[in-house]
């Protein structure tokens, strides 16, 4: 296994890598950490899934998601990857769509643990997660370097796998594209997340505005953020 691949430059959408990697059709979803809710909207309406169970371990986010009202097949609740609220061998496919290093380190063997719990046997786990390289990685650094926490969460997909609970069924490496038509976007849609609390002081505020004004265009800012995919499958029994 390898965390990252500088020669990854195929430019995808990630729902389209979801589509060609997961068996959708008729499957029993969790996702982990579904935040706005927008792949789960997408696997849920276009995948023919059976089911979607959506966690977000959020509050404020988790209360919008309550008053989503057209995705019949979707239930949302309030949950984190440490502890799901499931039984045993319940879902074919668990998602974790850049979350699993928001999960505190101390207890991500755990939350690793759980969604092998929720898998039935032969269940597929996908995590997706951000690699440590790229433009807007480089402005996030300046206020929130998630380098340690990232290598953290690799290093614990990686001992699962060892652990032989798991097979490795493949990596995949790719870019997705990021855009903001200005830095007030790039403010509300970053520096202001809910899910994280960003306390900037004056002097890193202008720093961080200063570095993503560096790449503004008439046609606002275009960032690629290269990604890595674990696919894992749950050994049989």
């Amino acid at each position: 296994m390898k965390i990252s691949d500088s020669s990854a430059v195929e430019l995808r959408d990630e729902y389209q890598v979801v589509k060609q990697l997961l068996p959708l059709a008729g499957a029993h979803v969790l996702e982990l950490g579904c935040g706005k809710a927008e792949k789960t909207r997408a696997i849920a309406q276009g995948g023919q899934v059976a089911s979607v169970v959506a966690l977000e371990v959020d509050e404020i986010q988790y209360a919008k998601l309550l008053q989503i009202r057209d995705l019949p097949n979707v239930s949302f609740r309030l949950g984190g990857a440490e502890a799901i609220p499931a039984a045993d061998a319940t879902f074919d496919i668990v998602l974790m769509f850049k979350s699993l290093h928001h999960v505190p380190v101390d207890k991500l063997d755990q939350a690793l643990g759980e969604v092998c719990r929720v898998l039935k046997p032969g269940g597929l786990a996908y995590l997706s997660e951000p690699v440590y390289a790229g433009e807007f990685n480089e402005i996030l650094r300046l206020f929130h370097d998630e380098q340690v926490v990232r290598e953290a969460a690799f290093a614990a997909v990686r001992r699962a796998v060892q652990s032989g609970a798991w097979e490795l069924v493949g990596q995949t490496f790719f870019n997705t594209a990021g855009h903001f038509d200005d830095f007030e976007q790039f403010e509300a849609q970053v520096l202001n997340v809910t899910h994280t609390h960003h306390r900037l002081s004056a002097d890193v505020h202008a720093a961080v505005r200063a570095a993503f004004m560096r790449h503004m265009t008439a046609r606002g800012v275009d960032f690629l953020n290269p990604i890595r995919v674990d696919l894992l499958r749950k050994a049989a029994v």
